[in-house]
């Protein structure tokens, strides 16, 4: 199980150092990745976020093209991002993928699955869903398809799963602070913050393992 972002770079994008990486594709999160993966998934966040302050009690947006982009960010109450966790089976090499409109914001859903109602959808177009049954938790990759391919593992795998995601997250949350220390300086503390509540995260957070 691995925090991912859906990742998107629109062209000529130049505020900030970011990867290549291609369109579409989700880049895992977690403490390992370089300066300019950081600044992708920062622009990838800060970009689902990026609308205009019509019709609602957020403040017009700055004149500055960084100011500008980050405004979302940083005014919106509730925030997205493009994502989720993806799960692979290296047995059988059947990845269960969030769907569209799926958000990594909802990572506590899966604790739905583990201690709650036992089920939980993650988007559509794929429509992902996950559903305990006893001590057994089954992933089934597109719940619209009858013969859709299916992941099941025990209660207690996913939820090590889990906290193992979730510390790439927090492992993240860390790098990313120190990114925006030194690439958006003016900046670093309101988007550390607003990292931290996009991905339902404290904004405290440990240092990256080394």
């Amino acid at each position: 199980m691995q925090p991912v972002l859906e990742i998107y770079t629109p062209d000529g994008f130049a505020l900030w150092p970011v990867a290549d990486i291609e369109p579409f594709s989700y880049l895992p999160l977690s403490g390992e990745l370089t300066p300019a993966e950081v600044g992708t998934a920062v622009m990838r966040i800060a970009g689902c976020n990026d609308i205009d302050p019509e019709g609602d009690d957020r403040p017009p947006r700055p004149a500055d093209p960084l100011g500008s982009f980050l405004h979302g960010l940083l005014t919106f109450d509730t925030l997205f991002a493009a994502g989720g966790m993806r799960v692979t089976d290296s047995s059988t090499g059947i990845t269960f993928l969030p769907g569209c409109c799926s958000g990594l914001e909802d990572w506590r859903d899966w604790l739905e699955v583990l201690d709650g109602s036992g089920r939980a959808f993650f988007g559509h177009d794929p429509d992902p869903f996950a559903e305990r049954v006893a001590d057994n938790v089954r992933l089934t990759v597109d719940a619209e398809q009858s013969d859709s391919p299916v992941i099941e593992l025990s209660v207690t795998e996913l939820r090590r799963l889990l906290d193992d995601a979730v510390h790439d997250l927090t492992n993240f949350l860390a790098l990313a602070g120190d990114w925006a220390s030194q690439y958006l300086p003016h900046h670093a503390t309101p988007v550390t913050a607003a990292l931290a509540r996009v991905l339902a995260l404290p904004s405290r957070v440990v240092p990256p393992k080394p």
